[in-house]
């Protein structure tokens, strides 16, 4: 009777099984699709700061701040800061938008504004800001 009962059960796990499977692939490939249509409209920035070294320290918690910040931006998907290892007075920022006008209210915010503003005198070379798009 147990043996039964088990195969019973047994069955009804297996019949169950693949239609699951098919439920969740089914909304993970929504989800995919989804993410697709608005990573389009993403707007990526990479940034190159060349800060002079002896306010390298100071300037480097300005970028730290300027992310911390910028992470609480609406319309931010992502903000990274690295600085080169042999020369850590260099900096990169890579920075995802959801599209052109989150990024645009992004300038225009104080907090970067303000950033801008005390970084641009520890610059050794121009702000060099460029702005990708996806091609797929």
């Amino acid at each position: 009777m147990q043996n039964e009962l088990k195969r019973s059960n047994l069955r009804g796990v297996l019949i169950s099984l693949p239609l699951a499977l098919v439920v969740i692939a089914g909304g993970i490939a929504a989800r995919a699709l989804a993410q697709d249509a608005a990573a389009h409209d993403r707007i990526y920035v990479v940034t190159h700061v060349d800060i002079i070294p002896p306010q390298a320290a100071a300037s480097t918690k300005l970028v730290q701040q300027y992310v911390a910040d910028t992470r609480k931006d609406p319309g931010v998907v992502r903000i990274e800061a690295a600085s080169e290892i042999s020369r850590g007075n260099h900096i990169s920022i890579v920075e995802v938008w959801q599209n052109q006008k989150a990024f645009d209210d992004h300038i225009a915010a104080a907090h970067t504004r303000q950033f801008r503003q005390q970084l641009d005198p520890t610059l050794g070379s121009p702000y060099d800001e460029r702005l990708h798009r996806n091609l797929e």
